[in-house]
């Protein structure tokens, strides 16, 4: 993600030392700013394009095409929330750990999901926790 290669453990290293939570600072921040641009060309595409169709046909095709873009963008906006409150846990010294049982939940885990709050075991009680109870 973000041009940013794996990165590569080495023997006897202590987990989430400073040089691990600058490796995914910077893959979060990268990330950060490539949904922010998104958001900044969604708000001038969707000035631009703006017109009055006299077609109803061609003007509801628009107002969906608008409608899904909104989506997206409310599901960015989540996600960036969810960035900064990671970002906010580097600083905090608390980043990369499960939130409910401690545990480490591990590099490459996080390089693949870098605002992971839970190790892969909490998360799968937790999704089948969801399924039973038909959220």
């Amino acid at each position: 993600m973000a041009g940013l290669k794996p990165y590569q453990e080495k023997k006897g290293e202590e987990y989430m030392n400073p040089a691990q939570l600058e490796h995914f600072k910077l893959i979060l921040q990268a990330w950060l700013q490539q949904l922010r641009g998104e958001m900044d060309k969604t708000v001038t595409h969707m000035q631009d394009e703006a017109a009055n169709f006299p077609d109803p046909a061609d003007r509801a095709t628009q107002e969906e095409e608008f409608s899904l873009e909104l989506r997206t963008r409310d599901r960015e906006r989540k996600l960036i929330k969810k960035i900064e409150k990671t970002l906010k846990k580097i600083e905090e010294d608390d980043f990369g750990f499960c939130d409910s049982c401690g545990v480490e939940i591990g590099i490459r885990r996080l390089e693949a999901r870098p605002t992971a709050d839970l190790c892969i075991d909490c998360k799968t009680v937790a999704e089948l926790r969801e399924k039973q109870m038909g959220y």
